[in-house]
């Protein structure tokens, strides 16, 4: 894979405008549902391995 060269005379630096108060507030709200949701995903998951984890080491009656 060979690098990408930045062509003569282009530049990519991109400087962004600051985020408005409101901005800050729906990006932060966003983070913090998403993280909730990951947890819960993660949760459910481990729930999952850990029956899954019990039966297989039930012992043959």
């Amino acid at each position: 894979m060979g690098l990408i060269k930045e062509p003569e005379g282009v530049d990519f630096i991109i400087q962004s405008p600051p985020l408005t108060d409101k901005e800050r507030i729906e990006i932060s709200e966003f983070i913090r549902i998403r993280k909730l949701q990951n947890k819960s995903k993660v949760t459910q998951t481990i729930s999952k391995k850990r029956t899954k984890d019990k039966v297989l080491k039930m012992p043959n009656t």
